[in-house]
Order: C-alpha cells, then sequence, then structure tokens
C-alpha cells in the first residue's frame, strides 16, 4: 500500500497544544500505515501568514491545517486574531483541510467562525484529549467535518429554537454581552442609533424579556443558545 502524504501546518501560540497536535499524528500515522505527515509549525500571526504564503507556491494539495482562532494579531495589525488567517489559508490554499480550535465557547463566536472560514474541523479546546484528535485526524481525512461536542451542543441549542436572528442581531447581542455601549455600536456595525435601539427592543420581545435593562436580555439570549 502507498501511504498518502499530507503536509501538515500547525498555527498556535500554545506549546503543548502543538506537542499535543503532533503526538497525535505521529501515533495516526504509525499506526495506520495508510497516511505520511509532513509537519511544520508557526507560533504567532506574523509567522503563520509568512508560512501559509511560503507553502502556497509549492503547488501542493494534500493540506490540513491546525489553526489556533485566539491569536495575538500581527505587528502590522492587519491579522488580528487566526479567524484572518483562516479567510487567508481559504484564499491561498482553497483545497486545506482547516481544524480551527479555541476557548471560545459561545454561539456567537462559532457561528462566525463557522460562516467565515467553514472548518472541516471544530475544536473546543477545553474538549481536546488524546483520543478527540486522533479522531479529528480520521475523520477529516475520511469524511469531514468533525466538530468537538461543546460546538454541537451549542448549535444543537440554537437549531432547536424557533428564533430567527440575523448577522446583526448577533452582533448586538454579542457586543452588549462582552460590554460595549450602545454608543460605540455604530463604529461596529451599519447602523445607526435608532436602528440599533429598535432591534434591541425587538430582540426583548422575541425572548419576553420585559426589564428595561440589558442583563436580562443576555441571561435569556444565552440560556437559548445565542451567546
Amino acid at each position: 500500500m502507498i501511504a498518502e502524504k499530507y503536509s501538515v501546518l500547525i498555527i498556535d501560540d500554545h506549546p503543548l497544544i502543538v506537542e499535543a497536535y503532533k503526538n497525535a499524528l505521529n501515533y495516526y500515522s504509525k499506526y495506520t500505515e495508510s497516511v505520511l505527515f509532513s509537519i511544520q509549525t508557526a507560533h504567532n500571526s506574523d509567522k503563520g501568514r509568512g508560512l501559509i504564503k511560503r507553502v502556497a507556491k509549492s503547488g501542493e494539495q494534500n493540506y490540513i491545517v491546525f489553526l489556533d482562532i485566539k491569536l495575538p494579531k500581527s505587528r502590522d495589525g492587519k491579522i488580528l486574531s487566526g479567524e484572518d488567517l483562516g479567510l487567508l489559508i481559504r484564499d491561498l490554499l482553497p483545497n486545506a483541510r482547516i481544524v480551527v480550535s479555541t476557548t471560545f465557547n459561545n454561539n456567537f463566536k462559532v457561528h462566525s467562525i463557522l460562516k467565515n472560514i467553514n472548518p472541516e474541523g471544530f475544536l473546543i479546546k477545553n474538549d481536546i484529549t488524546p483520543l478527540e484528535l486522533l479522531e479529528t485526524i480520521r475523520i477529516i481525512i475520511e469524511d469531514p467535518p468533525y466538530y468537538s461536542k461543546t460546538v454541537i451542543k451549542l448549535l444543537r441549542d440554537q437549531v432547536i429554537n424557533d428564533f430567527k436572528l440575523d448577522e446583526y442581531d448577533r452582533k448586538i447581542l454579542y457586543e452588549l454581552s462582552i460590554g460595549t455601549r450602545m454608543k460605540d455600536l455604530p463604529n461596529l456595525l451599519p447602523l445607526s442609533i435608532a436602528g440599533i435601539e429598535k432591534r434591541k427592543r425587538n430582540l426583548k420581545r422575541m425572548f419576553n424579556v420585559k426589564k428595561l435593562d440589558d442583563r436580562q436580555l443576555m441571561i435569556s439570549a444565552k440560556e437559548k443558545g445565542f451567546l
């Protein structure tokens, strides 16, 4: 049997996570004997961007990329997080199989990553175990996608309710949940203060929130899987 070769990029700033990926890849390759992995690593946004651009010139097709979403921004400020690197990978390595990992576990961020990057694998770091990594590798090679249990729960919580929120509604809820002030929201959304206030009133009606302050809205949105 001729082993199939994959070039693996690991872009993560946590050494223990990088080693966990390497160990899982080496174990999988050793015991399946059907694949071989050539591994390269980058530990920040700048090196990750350089690695992506460099390997894109090689013309290879079989790429697997393990990508940390919560990376610090690049020195020039053009890469704000791993999500921006994910978009770059989709542009320069369109056939790559991307496995994103993050400590974020709220519905807004999960939805944003799925919509923008559409990764073949999605891991919440608290879910990661050696067995989970081996299963991730197997699935993304044989029949992607692979989502860890927390991602599946967040998606299920959202699907089972009847609420229809658009991208702007989700953004408003998320920004309010992290403490963004109302007066600053027009800088983040193509909406006026009046438009944002109207949407917030609609959200309170949808979630059956009677109180004027936003705290209960955040609690209700989280209970229903939107945060």
